[in-house]
């Protein structure tokens, strides 16, 4: 199919397209959506995906950049009815205003080289999204779910905490993908719970921690946190600690503590 239409993986997007119908049922299955579904699927590609989801009788709104791309899902899905093809780029869309009201599952095979961002994005800012199943790399997967003191452990992993549950559904080998990867993949899923008061400034301060991790939390915070060691004294964690040694929910002590 991409031969006919004169195209090739393209690598500056990220593009490792799903060809194995089993796995697709599968994430399709998983993600549980249905004829009352709203769901919002970043890369589109040639529309493997996008077909089984639409098979469901789920409105689906598939997002792809690639012009090229664009014109394949027109030919594999542009017909369905419950299918909307939109040409834009999803790391610049403020996803809850262009998807609007209703409750939407995000089902995707997200572009490798910024499947972070649009998650931790739509954790952020796209409340209407409150469910996601994705197919990420496998090293995604674990900064996403990644708890304290795990060596991947860092912003991805308190973002995601603070907004939403999840775990890995099951692994993906590379042959399923054309062309290959050279990395694990797997499917994770994310539902949203409501994120605590302060989460945004307790993200903030994980980030100026994290952004000097090898420091002592007094030392890394003291710009954003007055009297650094005594607040986190009040807070009952220690200031010599170093970010990888707090919780999600230890910086949203220090963020209500310092919101007063």
């Amino acid at each position: 199919m991409l031969g006919e239409y004169g195209l090739r993986p393209n690598q500056a997007y990220g593009q490792n397209f799903l060809v194995d119908p089993n796995i697709i049922q599968r994430i399709v299955r998983l993600a549980g959506v249905g004829p009352n579904s709203n769901v919002v699927e970043i890369g589109g590609g040639t529309g493997t995906l996008t077909a089984a989801l639409a098979a469901t009788g789920a409105r689906v709104v598939v997002y792809e950049v690639d012009a090229g791309l664009v014109r394949v899902l027109r030919h594999t899905v542009g017909d369905a009815p419950n299918v909307e093809i939109r040409h834009a780029d999803a790391t610049a869309l403020d996803l809850a205003r262009a998807l609007g009201s209703g409750h939407w599952s995000m089902v995707s095979n997200l572009p490798y080289n910024v499947g972070t961002g649009i998650v931790l994005d739509a954790l952020r800012g796209a409340p209407n999204v409150d469910r996601f199943v994705l197919l990420v790399q496998r090293e995604v997967a674990e900064r996403l779910l990644a708890g304290p003191g795990s060596r991947t452990y860092g912003i991805p992993s308190v973002v995601t905490s603070l907004h939403a549950s999840g775990s890995i559904a099951f692994a993906v080998a590379s042959t399923v993908f054309y062309p290959s990867p050279s990395v694990a993949s797997c499917v994770i899923e994310l539902d949203r719970h409501a994120a605590p008061k302060n989460a945004e400034r307790a993200i903030e301060m994980a980030t100026a921690a994290f952004g000097q991790r090898r420091k002592m939390v007094r030392r890394s915070l003291a710009v954003l946190v007055p009297e650094a060691s005594e607040t986190l004294d009040r807070c009952g964690i220690d200031p010599t600690a170093r970010a990888e040694d707090l919780s999600p929910e230890a910086f949203v002590v220090i963020a209500s503590e310092v919101a007063g």
